[in-house]
This record gives C-alpha cells, structure tokens and sequence, in this order.
C-alpha cells in the first residue's frame, strides 16, 4: 500500500465510522479467503461492512473519536465488522463465529462505551433496529383496530335499539337489521 492508498484508506475509515453506531473488533487467523468472503457477504446482507485491517491506519482513523478506547484492541491479525444500526455488525460476527472458531471476538464500541468479547454477544442477542420498528408497528396497529371495533360496536347496538323501539311503536316498521353488528 503506497502512502496515497494509506491517505485514501484512512479518508474512506474516517468517513464511514462517523456514520457508525457500533464497530466489532475481531482476531481471523487462520481464516481462508472463502471464509472471509462468506463473512463479507453476510455482513453487506445485514446492512453492515466488514474489513480486514491494518492496525496503524486504524489507530489514526479512530484517534480522537468517540471510538479511540478501542486502539488497545488493534493487536495481530484484526478486522473490524461495523453498521449503522447498533445490532447488525454484532449479530453477524457473532453468529459466523459459533460456526467459524477461527474469528475471535475481541469486543468493540457501541457510541462511546467500549465493550468487551461479552457484551458484543450481549448485544448480538438484542433485536435488530427492522425487528423492533415492526414488532413497534404491531403494537400501534393492534390497538387502533381495536379501538375502532370498539367504536362501531355501540353504533350498532343502538342503531338495534332504535330500530327495536321503531317497530314496537309502530308496528308497520321494518324489522331491525341483524346483520349491522
């Protein structure tokens, strides 16, 4: 890598990790570029990115934000998975590494909160952001139905009993309606 692909590089990192709600910082070791290539693809499937790195360009792309706790990681063979949405990044890392014993989980940065190996595989076990908007949706829904249904019921119950009343007064009316339920 020349220095302007090193420039390029540390421009591109920068640019992504301000975007960056959580970074997973991880050991591949022994991976084959199948493996990693498999990783790759499942992390873009997720909405997140995944790079393997070169620690000193990683050290100036993260010196200075809220991600610079997490230089002490950048030791040997190291990648990093990251996304936008707090779960994404963890959730695939994790999930390839209980199939993949070569990548270790060394933690990483949620915000400005530096998280070890554990709490990665604790928030790799949270909803991701598309799970809770829908289950957040359902629950708006579900209410506003019933409550219309609520709404309706005593507009028929005494749409009956007017008619019931009609008829008993005037015994030439209609009989009520027994569907308008």
């Amino acid at each position: 890598m020349d220095r302007r692909e090193k420039e390029q590089f540390v421009a591109e990192m920068s640019d992504a990790l301000q975007r960056t709600a959580i970074i997973v910082v991880a050991h591949y070791s022994g991976m084959t570029v199948a493996e990693l290539g498999a990783l790759r693809k499942q992390t873009r499937e997720a909405g997140a990115a995944f790079k393997v790195t070169k620690n000193r360009l990683v050290w100036r792309v993260i010196e200075g934000t809220r991600f610079a706790g997490l230089t002490p990681m950048f030791r040997g063979p190291t990648a990093i998975a990251y996304s936008a949405d707090p779960v994404a990044a963890a959730k695939v890392v994790v999930n390839f590494a209980k199939t993949h014993p070569k990548l270790v989980v060394l933690g990483g940065g949620f915000g400005e909160q530096v998280l070890d190996a554990e709490g990665i595989k604790a928030l790799a076990t949270l909803p991701s952001l598309d799970e809770l908007r829908g289950t957040l949706v359902g629950l708006i829904q579900t209410p506003a139905t019933r409550i219309a249904g609520i709404l309706q019921a005593p507009g028929g119950q005494l749409a009956r009993v007017l008619a019931a009343y009609a008829k008993a007064n005037d015994p030439g009316a209609p009989e009520p309606d027994s569907e308008a339920a």
